[in-house]
């Protein structure tokens, strides 16, 4: 018997509970508490809520409710735009969002606004997780080989000794759909060490100079000086092409242990959440497509950089036969910039005038327009027979 069954009882018997003398109502109880399989006294307590609700009696147990739903949906608007990240990376940021937001498109009044900027971060939790959508998780294939020439570029061993900004890792993205045959498109991701600066390009197969083309693009859009890069052993990279560009850029070259992705877990992570949570796992097999993909990146740098906080691992302790990591509080990449001590002023002036022309909605909404765009450019080339899917 479920719940549902077990209340309409004690409905069709509660005018005749109600009107029953001392005797009358303790059969009346023998044979709910029969039927219902109910302790006595729990079946008394459920006539007597009955009892007051049909009285308009409000019950009122229980706390008082703080956060009305105008919090919610004000905390939804922020959290959609925020690419639905988890409670932990969008906390800290509240105040920031709600600030940047308030310049043209916050509509919410000044009540829930403070109940917004006063949440704690386990009430966040709870509030996201009522809303938060389950994505599917789709694997992707790989597309890395290793290189001939590799013995050319020095191995890096063991994790990053706290390195200056302009030292981070490299990875190629392949868009390859469910083959590998064919030419497609792939994105190159470097992600800074020291900020986790992420810069992304596009570019036409796997070539050494499309590479190097790419490498070009992040050196120019980083905001401080490239001053090393880590790929793996990928061709794409180790080669000799790439090795002279990185000897006239004086740009340091190492190369991450092959088979070992625990070297390159940074860059693996963001391959994720930067690329293919945005550009998905489709095949991208029309060579016009690139265009669209870098004009989506260039859109896409400022909204992950300047608006996507993330968090770093500072502490990692082995706990009987469990690890248990520690992390820093959420940040975005362009706060880590302004607070780290290597970074000129300068440089940091020049993120400040580009941050106040900024606003995530309407990097989020044209983003989206884009992606729109790129996937209707890969449709056309489907429908012409350029690619092989």
């Amino acid at each position: 018997m479920n719940m549902a069954t077990k209340q309409e009882i004690f409905k069709e018997k509660l005018e005749e509970y109600l009107v029953a003398s001392k005797e009358e109502r303790g059969v009346i109880l023998d044979a709910v508490c029969t039927v219902t399989k109910a302790h006595r006294k729990a079946a008394i307590r459920r006539f007597r809520t009955l009892q007051m609700k049909d009285a308009g009696i409000q019950d009122k147990r229980g706390r008082t409710a703080t956060y009305t739903k105008a919090v919610d949906v004000a905390l939804k608007e922020i959290w959609g735009i925020a690419h639905q990240i988890c409670a932990e990376r969008m906390h800290p940021q509240i105040a920031e969002y709600v600030s940047v937001l308030r310049r043209d498109t916050w509509k919410h009044n000044a009540d829930t606004t403070a109940l917004l900027l006063t949440m704690s971060l386990a009430t966040m939790k709870r509030r996201i997780g009522r809303f938060e959508k389950i994505h599917g998780r789709r694997r992707g294939r790989g597309s890395t080989k290793p290189s001939n020439l590799k013995e050319i570029i020095p191995m890096r061993r063991g994790p990053w000794e706290n390195p200056d900004p302009g030292f981070g890792e490299v990875d190629t993205v392949a868009h390859c759909g469910s083959t590998l045959v064919g030419d497609y498109a792939y994105t190159v991701q470097y992600t800074d060490v020291a900020t986790t600066w992420t810069c992304l390009a596009a570019q036409w197969n796997k070539g050494e100079v499309a590479t190097v083309k790419s490498i070009e693009r992040t050196k120019h859009h980083l905001p401080f000086m490239l001053l090393g890069i880590d790929p793996d052993s990928g061709s794409e990279f180790i080669n000799w092409n790439l090795k002279r560009w990185c000897d006239a850029k004086m740009v340091k070259m190492t190369r991450a242990r092959p088979y070992m992705k625990n070297d390159h877990a940074r860059i693996e992570q963001k391959n994720y959440t930067n690329v293919r949570e945005f550009v998905g796992y489709v095949r991208i097999d029309n060579p016009k497509a690139v265009d669209a993909m870098n004009e989506l990146y260039d859109i896409l740098e400022n909204y992950i950089n300047f608006f996507l906080p993330s968090m770093k691992c500072v502490e990692k302790i082995r706990i009987g036969s469990r690890y248990v990591r520690r992390y820093d509080k959420a940040q975005t990449a362009y706060q880590r910039v302004l607070a780290h001590p290597m970074i000129s002023d300068e440089v940091k002036e020049k993120l400040k005038a580009k941050y106040a022309t900024l606003n995530p909605r309407l990097l989020k909404q044209k983003s989206d327009r884009l992606l729109r765009t790129l996937y209707a450019k890969k449709s056309v080339a489907q429908s012409k027979g350029f690619g092989n899917t």
